[in-house]
């Protein structure tokens, strides 16, 4: 059993009443309508949660990963699109503040304090899990770069949501991920940079996805984060931390999932009584707590790990790879449990059982996981 220390059980406890008031309510209409819940991002802001991980030299609340782990899921057991707001946002803090240079740090981290979201631009139409496929080109004029090329699924970015951007593109195109890629940091309001196509998806509806393009946008070499050539590290350097909060997002939806279909099964009455009086029924909630407390675990470890300057690589590819195949499956056997009314809009694992499916994607799909995985047991690691 993990124990926390009193701030880490302080945050959970305040994150949940929140989550409980504030974000469960609104969970169904933003699904529903696709609206970023902007009123509860400003709520975290002045909760100091979308600072959490930052220094309180910089205006952020300086917790650690654990309580990290714990503010992410406590916000997906009542809405995985925020919790995914949020998520991506924490992990954008952190590639600041371990790979930015004090003049950034000290502009871009207080704005991210305040609820002003960060986004990490990687992935285009020819570079998924693939990152040599980039074709975002920057090209070095006197003290600027020019930009030019487009980036797709972004998170945390909208008509209206979306900051700042942490962008990777090519230098040294002949280099590639070896010293060829550069990394930017950003702002929204950069000439040529512009948004593009907003996706329309099938889960987590609330939180903005969408292209980012970017046509002879010019920047300062002062955007460059570490640097030139150290694109590729400054995107790696961030996986670890992201991939932790992924699984975070996962295991706090399993937990919703479980405690809908705990609920249901008691009021829900077939042949006299309730069907979680049926030993199929009760096997199937067996696995479901067990995969989800075994996802919690492997979350926390790598977390506790992270925290102590420890490699945890392998232990967050685990949590994030169990914690996503975790979801979906305790999704799937709450939406079974409660039967054809689990797949009505009326209910809300149809949600969330949409909202699952792409955690086994995002932040590495869930093959790339086990080749890291597999790659360190191999390796003795």
């Amino acid at each position: 059993m993990f124990s926390f220390t009193e701030e880490q059980s302080s945050i959970r406890d305040m994150i949940r009443a929140f989550a409980e008031k504030e974000i469960r309510p609104i969970a169904e209409e933003i699904d529903k309508t696709g609206r970023f819940p902007k009123e509860t991002i400003a709520q975290l802001a002045d909760m100091g949660v979308m600072g959490l991980n930052i220094p309180e030299e910089y205006g952020g609340a300086g917790m650690d990963e654990i309580c990290k782990v714990l503010a992410i899921s406590e916000v997906s057991r009542c809405c995985a699109s925020t919790a995914e707001i949020l998520a991506v946002h924490l992990l954008v803090n952190d590639i600041i503040l371990h790979q930015a240079s004090e003049e950034q740090k000290e502009y871009w981290l207080p704005r991210a304090c305040e609820g002003k979201l960060g986004a990490f631009c990687l992935t285009e139409p020819g570079a998924g899990s693939d990152a040599g496929g980039l074709r975002t080109k920057a090209v070095q004029d006197g003290d600027d770069y020019i930009l030019n090329g487009t980036k797709v699924f972004i998170s945390n970015f909208g008509k209206d949501e979306g900051d700042h951007f942490v962008i990777i593109a090519l230098t040294d195109p002949d280099k590639g991920t070896k010293g060829g890629m550069t990394a930017f940091l950003v702002g929204r309001d950069t000439p040529g940079l512009s948004l593009g196509k907003t996706e329309d998806k099938m889960g987590m509806r609330g939180a903005a996805v969408s292209e980012l393009i970017l046509e002879d946008c010019r920047v300062s070499k002062n955007t460059i984060m570490g640097k030139v050539g150290d694109g590729f590290k400054v995107a790696m350097s961030g996986l670890d931390g992201g991939r932790i909060g992924i699984a975070a997002q996962a295991f706090g939806l399993a937990q919703a999932a479980l405690e809908e279909a705990v609920k249901y099964s008691s009021e829900r009455i077939q042949f006299g009584k309730p069907i979680n009086t049926n030993q199929g029924l009760q096997w199937y909630l067996a696995d479901m707590v067990t995969r989800t407390e075994a996802a919690r675990l492997l979350t926390l470890e790598a977390a506790a790990l992270r925290m102590k300057g420890e490699p945890c690589s392998k232990n967050a590819s685990m949590a994030k790879y169990y914690s996503a195949e975790t979801a979906c499956y305790v999704c799937d056997l709450a939406l079974q449990i409660h039967g054809g009314y689990g797949y009505m809009k009326d209910y809300p694992i149809e949600r969330m059982y949409r909202d699952a499916r792409i955690m086994r994607i995002y932040e590495g799909t869930s093959e790339v996981q086990k080749i890291v995985i597999s790659r360190a047991v191999i390796k003795g690691k």
